[in-house]
């Protein structure tokens, strides 16, 4: 059952999160030391002895591809691509433009917006092999101009992809796809292989094994963050259906028996059918276990005096995804100071943000939405600034350069800048 807690009395259990820290930081280091030893032979040996499977090519091929995309259901096609149109459409919004600024004459400064070249993203295997995250990494990746992008995702026993992830692959515009997980997938796109690329950045979930690698790699390759378990903050005052609002907390302790769901309302008479709703309904997921696992060792309903407590709460805990079931959701957005992603009012369940609203699901988690963002085109590019001065313009500034690095103690600086004082002859 979930827990009901008293925001008043509660104290330290109201902002408890969970622990799922697992120590594998010598295993990775063995691994990722192995791949940029030994490259390929690394790879083929880690894949059989953790995804059982012997492989004697690591890249998927197009006809494979295409034989693997036959086999997915139009509709299911259909879907991929409405969703893919927006997301698209969402993030296009995000491109940036190079500038250059002339506010005195002689001076010209700018900067100028360059595509990250090579992508690597990480689409684990498994019960988390999700096509919707295919769409959500690779499509900014697109769209900010990078020259290649490259997956990895784990076989099954049988050496083969799941269809529906190659299928979102190739509407994503993903370049080259390789059967490979783990940390040995991301060392091979930290290091490259006589067959997988190496790349500039690295980006996409996966279990504590890609988290770390992704922490070690880091500084050799960009990352795009370390995720943590999926959450989901709901406020709700007294109106919102509870049926409703434990749909919406289920869909995401589904996710793992680390995430969290938390209600917070005013309304005890609420937060009451609310969690017996919940109850009734985990009785029929086929997830069950590991919703259950969630629900009560991670999820809670939080009881609070009024909205104007629930959204302090809400603040506090910086959630990856924050709901507003509420009269007049757009009254409280301007109260939301921390949080990934927002969904307002009672008709916006957070699944739309999972799937097919736009907005991206990569979304930061742990509370790290205090200071962080979701991904965005952003992610896929780098900022290059530059700088012209005329003769006269250096001249009008040298002398305050200098001063400024003596001030410093580095004359080889000022002596730069006066250089540009002296007349030639």
């Amino acid at each position: 059952m979930i827990r009901i807690l008293d925001y008043a009395t509660a104290g330290e259990a109201l902002y408890a999160r969970p622990n799922a820290a697992v120590n594998v930081e010598a295993a990775v280091a063995e691994i990722l030391a192995g791949v940029r030893a030994r490259g390929d032979a690394a790879l083929k040996e880690y894949t059989l002895r953790f995804d059982g499977v012997a492989l004697e090519t690591l890249e998927v091929g197009k006809e494979e591809m295409d034989a693997l995309i036959e086999t997915v259901e139009p509709e299911f096609l259909r879907v991929l691509k409405k969703a893919a149109a927006n997301i698209r459409a969402f993030h296009s919004q995000q491109i940036r433009q190079s500038f250059l600024l002339n506010q005195r004459p002689g001076v010209l400064l700018g900067q100028k917006i360059l595509p990250i070249e090579k992508v690597g993203l990480y689409v684990p295997g498994g019960t988390a092999a999700y096509p919707s995250t295919v769409l959500m990494d690779a499509i900014p990746a697109k769209l900010a101009g990078c020259k290649e992008i490259v997956m990895v995702t784990p076989p099954d026993k049988n050496g083969m992809l799941k269809p529906a992830i190659v299928a979102a692959a190739r509407i994503a515009g993903v370049d080259r796809i390789f059967k490979i997980g783990g940390a040995q997938a991301v060392a091979a796109l930290a290091y490259g292989t006589e067959s997988v690329p190496r790349v500039d950045k690295i980006v996409g979930p996966g279990n504590a094994f890609v988290a770390e690698a992704k922490k070690q790699v880091f500084g050799q390759v960009s990352i795009d963050m370390i995720a943590g378990p999926s959450e989901i903050l709901i406020v709700s005052d007294a109106g919102s259906d509870p049926e409703w609002l434990a749909a919406d907390l289920l869909s995401q302790a589904e996710h793992d028996k680390m995430a969290s769901a938390i209600l917070v309302t005013p309304s005890r008479p609420l937060a009451d059918r609310v969690a017996q709703a919940v109850e009734e309904q985990l009785c029929t997921l086929p997830r069950q276990e590991i919703a259950r696992a969630s629900i009560e060792n991670n999820g809670r309903i939080v009881v609070t005096r009024d909205l104007s407590e629930a959204m302090d709460y809400a603040n506090a805990m910086a959630p990856e995804h924050l709901e507003l079931a509420v009269d007049q959701p757009f009254d409280l957005l301007d109260r939301v100071k921390h949080a990934g992603s927002v969904f307002l009012g009672r008709n916006c369940p957070e699944p739309l943000g999972d799937y097919l609203a736009g907005p991206n699901h990569t979304l930061p988690t742990s509370g790290t939405a205090r200071f962080s963002s979701p991904l965005s085109v952003d992610d896929f590019v780098k900022k290059m600034q530059v700088s012209y001065y005329s003769t006269d313009a250096i001249r009008e500034d040298a002398e305050d350069v200098a001063y400024f690095a003596r001030m410093e103690g580095l004359d080889a600086h000022a002596r730069s800048a006066m250089r540009r004082m002296e007349e030639k002859a």
